[in-house]
């Protein structure tokens, strides 16, 4: 019998896909933390840390629309192709400025903003293309495997960067991510057009953009969703800095052992991803659940006192992190129309990552003069608070009570529980 936690691999193109994505995002992974050691030894400071970041994340905020209609109107794997070699290039070239001692600041700006500007495009056709591979009814599944092939790199990307650090120079780690790119570039190039599932494209046409956000207007369930993702993904998802923070400057750890925080953070996703792929239906309500989850768990890891203690609450972080953006993720492609996917992924992801580069600095600037803890507390508070805030504005635009519009919008089983 086929499992039903991993049934969307049966089907050809995406098995192709989610290996792929596995080698690559683990060489991204890798790149993530020697790129924050790397920065953190040029200058000790957070505020540094988090200004690298936002330049990753910072052209979302001015492409990704523009890279949503492209999606729309082309073919996605073809978009892939150029962006996963693109950001190889970008990779090798750190790479060969850090073994050859040339390596400043100013060039690992430049290169973040380069690749960042790079993901604004490859994110929305990344994201709207998974629903070609699997179908709708295989969605949900196929989108929660994502999330655990992602973690799965999560986990190993930090634990082979951690041993790579340990015994050779870290520019050898970005020359390493570059290679990876092969991997989703031929997973890619062998994808049977005829197996997928893709719309007719659109043709170009005024007023594409403002069609998502029309859209979307009339969609207050999707709406709360945005609402609550930017909130929880600007300052509440930025463990990747805030863990490094904690490593350094909270615990004093050695390069060869903080990227293990991470390893336990992804472990907990991993077991919330696949916790999920077992669900066949995905909502608004899981949504707003699982981020009151999350800024729950972020609130009491940021008291802990030791990084054991530490990383041992991070499963729980992982668990939660996990099952709110897949579902979000479910959630906004499954109830768009088909034509539109595009375009309303890349909305979806401007408010994701378009946060990133004003929440990044604020919250390196509060870890660097405050301390990491206030930066980890104080994100769990705020994805807390912007989760109640959708849930009951949701509530009053529907006319119905909180619970009521929570039992409307989730699986069977547990709405028995919320109505009792």
């Amino acid at each position: 019998m086929k499992s039903a936690t991993f049934s969307s691999l049966s089907i050809r193109n995406y098995r192709l896909f989610a290996s792929g994505m596995v080698v690559s995002n683990t060489g991204i992974w890798m790149q993530r933390i020697a790129q924050d050691w790397l920065v953190v030894s040029l200058t000790g400071s957070g505020t540094d840390l988090g200004i690298v970041t936002a330049l990753q994340f910072g052209p979302s905020l001015v492409f990704s629309l523009w890279g949503g209609a492209l999606a729309d109107r082309y073919r996605k794997n073809r978009l892939l192709m150029l962006t996963a070699a693109l950001t190889g290039l970008c990779a090798l070239t750190l790479g060969l400025l850090i073994v050859t001692n040339a390596v400043q600041l100013w060039q690992v700006y430049v290169i973040a903003l380069i690749g960042g500007t790079v993901n604004a495009f490859d994110n929305p056709a990344r994201q709207s293309f998974v629903i070609e591979l699997v179908g709708t009814e295989a969605l949900p599944n196929a989108v929660s495997l994502n999330a655990a092939t992602f973690n799965l790199a999560r986990m190993l990307g930090p634990a082979l960067a951690s041993l790579a650090l340990a015994v050779m120079d870290v520019g050898w780690v970005f020359i390493t991510n570059a290679l990876t790119a092969i991997a989703i570039i031929t997973a890619l190039a062998l994808i049977r057009r005829e197996e997928l599932h893709a719309p007719v494209p659109i043709v170009r046409a005024k007023g594409q953009y403002r069609e998502a956000f029309a859209y979307l207007r009339t969609r207050p369930d999707l709406m709360a969703v945005l609402f609550c993702m930017f909130f929880l993904a600007t300052f509440g998802l930025n463990f990747q800095l805030t863990s490094t923070l904690m490593a350094t400057q909270t615990f004093h750890l050695g390069k060869g052992v903080f990227g293990l925080l991470n390893i336990m953070l992804a472990l907990g996703a991993l077991s919330g991803a696949l916790v999920t792929a077992r669900k066949k239906r995905v909502g608004v309500a899981l949504v707003l659940l699982s981020a009151c989850g999350f800024g729950l768990a972020a609130t009491v890891v940021s008291l802990m006192p030791s990084p054991v203690l530490y990383g041992a609450l991070l499963l729980p972080v992982g668990v939660m992190t996990i099952m709110v953006t897949t579902a979000a993720n479910a959630t906004m492609q499954t109830g768009v129309e088909p034509e539109m996917r595009g375009r309303v992924m890349s909305v979806y992801m401007l408010v994701f990552l378009g946060g990133t580069p004003i929440g990044s600095p604020l919250v390196g600037w509060v870890g660097q003069h405050f301390g990491a803890r206030y930066a980890v507390g104080g994100g769990g508070l705020i994805s807390l608070v912007a989760a109640v805030i959708a849930a009951y504005a949701l509530a009053r635009v529907k006319g119905l009570s909180v619970r009521e519009r929570l039992v409307a919008h989730t699986p069977p089983r547990v709405a028995e529980r919320l109505a009792a």
